[in-house]
């Protein structure tokens, strides 16, 4: 079963957004208070559906509304209570909210979680309040709910009635300030359905609004700004819940890098995780990840003006050469495709155009601006005629005053009466009419080439993997980060028990065996047959090359036993406290082939990730990885194996022999059943993975397993 399709996962949020009545805790007169700004936005500025009960113990009325002494004292349970009061009074405000039958509960005050250890305890105090009553509980320390398009503010800023551009664009947050940024990219035409701000999400999180706006119908995209995972289970049910519904997902993933680790630890005390890995879960469910607030909101704006297919090519169109020449350098070095006009498009645009204009794609329709003021509009109708056209980069290199808004008027005119989505980039910093006129018509033009050529980028990509996504795909559920990987003891098995253990689930190796001593090493190697590899056992030693407790090449009986000797010497004098439990003796591998890399690492918050590369050194040196959550599938394998930029060294570059393809993806397939069926293995590590010819296999040469340290194998030598 689906994650997303879990009933116990999320609850139903619409009364939250929607309420039918209202009661703010901690109203108060003094207009510089939360309380009494909150009270602002709800009496002067929003759409009320229901009641608005004020709850002040010291106050009979504030501006004419009746006070209640205690949300006790309320003639009936509110669906929604916005609390304001102290931090040190939120807790009790809570548990009555909660004993008198309200549905939900918006903490607006700060100083709990993001304070330290004491204010996480007060939290836990919250959910304890929401799990016993099923009260839900907003916050804390966020700047409230805001339903632009029902005109409803529950938050104390006072920038809500600046922001007031309804939409289709749903925005989850966890923090207000680059929330409140792309509430004012409204000054460039976007309008937001709803935005919620979760805060330190002591029980509802980003997650459950992102799976609230997958269901609500004036919502078409959702953007979430993400500064930590709460739960990666609710996130993953949360975006493929969305993808179900054919509605975007666009993320920018803050915290990346130490710094910003520790910012976002310390202002949301959440876990934010591998920055690698967070990316490859965004990429694999389908959420378009993007780096900056301008890409944000192109990228959404673009989806929310018409979805893709997937299959889209793209026209360049402006009035200067230079300008749709840059523009064709960007859209080349990103990899898009231009559209190729057919004939009737092509004599369409000559008729119109002078002879010297350049009637192919990119289309440069010159200084004839100046002269000719419908030739925006019949160019341009031509262009979204043509079947192969799915979009129009229209660069504004500059502003011209009256000509520009005339050229904008025409696109805007265009626009109107087809679905071919008419981008605007203008390229200029004076925001002359012409701009003015692409905003207040919706278009929402790009400030920068860049960004315009990224999210038609994200765009295309992101219906194609629509097109292509596995709707039955469920990753492998993820515990609470709190019993993360890193607190669970853990033990590392020795090569000869980690391959065994593989060995079992059928993973296959060359003949091996482990002796004793030396003597049984030269015996084990003459039975087995030559060449063979002496390695040392010891539960201690991972790194056996380290200490020189590793040998290959090994051709006689007299070459394993004075390899074994100088192993045992080595290793006693660089690991003098390491157990040894004798010597590895292996079979070599065949002559010819490639050496890979597999490796499973279980992350705290998303779960198992398998990576895949060059094996040996190469995978720390070009760190050419491709990565998927678990569990893989036949055609993921396949995809991993040809994501990597080394893949044509593996398909037989420049005449080499092609590598046993279809024995690798088979190899990766197992490790993956394997780590499913073996929940309390932590990471493994398969380096090198000898890679033969077609039809000679793929064989782990070496394997490192570490797993939780309660793991009793019976097949441990």
């Amino acid at each position: 079963m689906n994650l997303a399709d879990q009933p116990s996962l999320f609850s139903d949020l619409h009364l939250l957004f929607n309420p039918r009545s209202i009661a703010l805790v901690g109203a108060s007169s003094r207009s510089d208070s939360v309380g009494g700004r909150t009270l602002d936005n709800l009496l002067e500025v929003s759409e009320l559906k229901g009641p608005l009960y004020l709850v002040n113990p010291t106050k009979s009325e504030i501006r004419g509304v009746p006070c209640y002494p205690s949300v006790k004292d309320l003639p009936e349970a509110p669906d929604v209570a916005i609390v304001t009061v102290p931090a040190q009074s939120v807790v009790q405000a809570l548990e009555e909210c909660a004993e008198k039958g309200t549905r939900f509960a918006i903490v607006l005050t700060s100083g709990f979680g993001e304070t330290g250890e004491e204010g996480k305890r007060v939290e836990q105090l919250m959910r304890g309040i929401a799990e016993r009553s099923g009260m839900r509980i907003y916050g804390p320390n966020c700047p409230g709910l805001n339903n632009i398009n029902a005109k409803l503010g529950m938050s104390f800023s006072p920038a809500f009635r600046l922001d007031l551009t309804p939409g289709p664009i749903g925005l989850a947050t966890q923090g207000g300030g680059l929330g409140r940024t792309v509430m004012q990219s409204m000054e460039r035409g976007i309008g937001v359905a709803a935005w919620a701000s979760s805060g330190n999400q002591a029980d509802l999180e980003v997650s459950d609004f992102i799976h609230y706006m997958a269901d609500a119908p004036d919502v078409k995209v959702i953007v979430t700004v993400i500064e930590g995972f709460k739960s990666g289970e609710k996130f993953v049910a949360a975006v493929q819940h969305a993808a179900a519904k054919g509605k975007p997902v666009v993320a920018l993933k803050v915290g990346k890098s130490e710094y910003g680790i520790r910012a976002a630890q310390s202002h949301t005390a959440s876990i934010t995780g591998s920055a690698q890995i967070n990316s490859v879960v965004l990429k694999q469910l389908g959420v378009i990840e993007v780096d900056d607030m301008d890409e944000l909101v192109d990228t959404a704006w673009l989806l929310a003006r018409q979805l893709p297919t997937g299959k889209e090519k793209l026209v360049i169109y402006g009035p200067s050469g230079g300008a749709v020449t840059l523009a064709a350098d960007k859209v080349g070095s990103a990899g898009l495709k231009l559209a190729e006009f057919e004939q009737a498009t092509t004599e369409k645009l000559k008729a119109v155009l002078p002879d010297y204009a350049a009637i192919g794609n990119p289309v440069d329709v010159g200084t004839e601006i100046f002269t000719n003021s419908r030739l925006v509009d019949d160019t341009l109708q031509a262009i979204v005629e043509d079947p192969e056209v799915a979009l129009v980069l229209y660069t504004f290199p500059l502003d011209y005053g009256k000509v520009m808004r005339e050229n904008a008027e025409s696109a805007i005119r265009v626009q109107a009466h087809t679905n071919v989505p008419i981008l605007p980039a203008w390229m200029s910093d004076r925001l002359g009419d012409g701009y003015h006129a692409l905003v207040k018509a919706g278009l929402v033009p790009s400030r920068s080439l860049n960004n315009a050529v990224r999210a038609i980028g994200h765009w295309i990509a992101w219906g194609r993997w629509l097109r292509n996504r596995d709707p039955g795909f469920t990753p492998l559920p993820v515990g609470e980060p709190s019993a993360s990987a890193q607190d669970v003891p853990t033990r590392t098995l020795t090569e000869a028990q980690g391959k065994q253990l593989l060995s079992d689930a059928g993973i296959a190796f060359l003949q091996r065996g482990v002796a004793a001593d030396v003597n049984a090493a030269v015996h084990m190697a003459d039975a087995m047959g030559y060449p063979v590899v002496a390695k040392i056992v010891s539960p201690q030693i991972a790194h056996k090359s380290e200490v020189g407790g590793v040998a290959i090449g090994l051709k006689d009986a007299q070459a394993v036993r004075s390899a074994c000797e100088a192993i045992l010497i080595s290793v006693k004098a660089k690991a003098p406290h390491a157990t040894i439990d004798g010597l590895l003796i292996e079979r070599m591998a065949p002559g010819g082939g490639m050496e890979v890399f597999i490796g499973v690492q279980r992350d705290a918050v998303f779960g198992p990730i398998m990576s895949f590369g060059l094996g040996g050194i190469y995978v720390e040196v070009f760190k050419d990885i491709s990565r998927r959550m678990l569990p893989l599938t036949p055609a993921s394998c396949a995809d991993m194996v040809r994501e990597v930029q080394c893949f044509p060294l593996l398909d037989g570059a420049r005449g080499k022999p092609k590598c046993d393809l279809a024995a690798l993806e088979a190899l990766l397939l197992k490790v993956s059943d394997f780590v499913v069926n073996h929940p309390q293995v932590q990471e493994i590590d398969l380096n090198p993975v000898w890679v033969g010819p077609e039809g000679s296999g793929a064989i782990p040469l070496d394997a490192v397993v570490i797993v939780e340290a309660s793991l009793n194998s019976s097949s441990e030598q």
